[in-house]
């Protein structure tokens, strides 16, 4: 068993704390997809540092919003087959320096991992590449904390699949952030 796989516990053994590993179900996706947009740089920097801008045009984003103690949550919504429907929420913090923008765990997050980094690379005074990498990691102990038939498909499976529709969320709105930025 990985280390990475585990989740250590603690138990109190005669008033000692002990530390136990036990298995986890994880599921993960990453997905790197690079796009040339016709617009400055300084355009798409403001572009892809403002959530709201992600709201509407990446397909799955049901809403990013911020609560009253300031955790941000992106709240995704994604079709998995077998398994249905999964509406998770990922808190998350930003980080925005030079020409990287990054959303990535916040600290109190522990089941949901969301990161997206977006990189900029001026090609002209009129052009700029981005490149997006998007990994997304769920963690439960047991697979029936994500859903009943979880266990059944497996990680792999459903992990594949999440890729899959991942891969087909950022390729979509890396077009329509094309359309809105060129326009």
């Amino acid at each position: 068993m990985k280390r990475s796989d585990c989740l250590a516990l603690k138990v109190n053994s005669r008033g000692r704390n002990a530390s136990i590993k036990a298995p986890m179900f994880i599921v993960r996706s990453n997905v790197i997809e690079s796009f040339e947009y016709q617009t400055p740089i300084a355009n798409a920097r403001s572009f892809f540092s403002h959530g709201a801008n992600y709201i509407g045009v990446m397909p799955n984003l049901e809403s990013i919003h911020t609560d009253e103690r300031g955790v941000t949550r992106w709240n995704i919504a994604v079709e998995v087959p077998l398994i249905g429907r999964w509406k998770m929420p990922f808190a998350v913090d930003f980080l925005s320096a030079d020409d990287i923008i990054e959303w990535y765990p916040a600290g109190i997050e522990k089941l949901n991992f969301l990161r997206c980094v977006t990189e900029l690379s001026p090609q002209s005074e009129t052009s700029t590449m981005v490149r997006i990498t998007h990994n997304l990691e769920l963690r439960r102990k047991h697979a029936t904390e994500l859903h009943a038939l979880a266990g059944l498909a497996g990680e792999r499976m459903i992990s594949r699949e999440m890729e899959s529709e991942v891969t087909r969320m950022l390729k979509v709105f890396m077009v329509r952030a094309k359309e809105k930025l060129e326009n």
